[in-house]
């Protein structure tokens, strides 16, 4: 098996030289407004997360997990939280270093695998902010377990995932010839699902690779773990997708420590 994890690393790195949309950091404008209140962040590509799934910001200990960019955290910083943001991709946590310089900014920023929060104790944070990206990992289980350990009673984690029908899609037929065809199982992933041919055309060119988990594995994992599922919204890309006259593409939880 190779070591998708790095590949993952260097993909992201390479999204950030590419001026990929989540790897572009938030303005000034954005946070001038997050420090007089007016704020919101993202989850999924288009709709805001409900403000009343926030606890105070004011001091609030939070973790954006898998979430450089120069985005969420710095918005949440501006807002008075205090922020860790905490990513595989250093050139991803470059652009958070970036904002925090530019506003003045306190962050704490830290390189790593979302599977593995070993370098956080017990109950650290007050609020978890995870976009999507569990797609990039294989055991997402290890995902909600390592974030109610880090989790204060009480508290939730904010979480957006993909849709697991993207990954039954045949992307090459739909781009080509406009048809949505069934052709993955779910689970589905990058290393087991495509031709050899394929994933090494991804390789080579250090494309992100992914695997679509299954309902069971990103909402039934969260109960598993000890969550109580509170709020739940789905999304859609917005960019005329074939997929977005058919259904939601994206979906985001409020999950609670109890």
């Amino acid at each position: 098996m190779m070591d998708f994890t790095k590949h993952n690393e260097e993909a992201w790195n390479k999204r950030v030289d590419t001026g990929c949309r989540w790897t572009l950091p938030a303005s000034r404008e954005e946070i001038a407004r997050a420090r007089s209140g007016e704020w919101n962040i993202l989850l999924t590509p288009q709709k805001p997360v409900p403000r009343e799934w926030f606890p105070p910001l004011e001091n609030a200990r939070i973790l954006c997990l898998a979430s450089g960019g120069g985005q969420q955290a710095p918005i949440l910083a501006a807002a008075g939280a205090r922020v860790t943001v905490y990513d595989i991709s250093r050139k991803q946590l470059d652009q958070d270093a970036l904002v925090a310089q530019r506003e003045h900014l306190s962050l704490e920023i830290c390189q790593g695998d979302m599977r593995d929060l070993g370098c956080f104790a017990d109950g650290s944070f007050d609020l978890i902010v995870h976009p999507c990206a569990n797609h990039c990992v294989d055991d997402v289980a290890a995902v909600w377990r390592e974030s109610y350990r880090v989790l204060r009673k009480g508290c939730s984690l904010l979480a957006g995932f993909t849709n697991p029908i993207l990954y039954m899609i045949d992307d090459d037929l739909a781009a080509r010839e406009g048809v949505l065809q069934i052709r993955h199982a779910i689970p589905y992933s990058d290393l087991e699902h495509v031709q050899q041919r394929v994933l090494l055309d991804r390789l080579r060119e250090k494309e992100v690779l992914e695997f679509g988990h299954s309902l069971e594995q990103l909402v039934g994992g969260q109960l598993a773990a000890g969550f109580v599922v509170t709020g739940f919204y789905e999304d859609s890309w917005g960019t005329g997708e074939l997929i977005d006259r058919y259904c939601s593409s994206f979906v985001a939880t409020r999950a609670l420590k109890p």
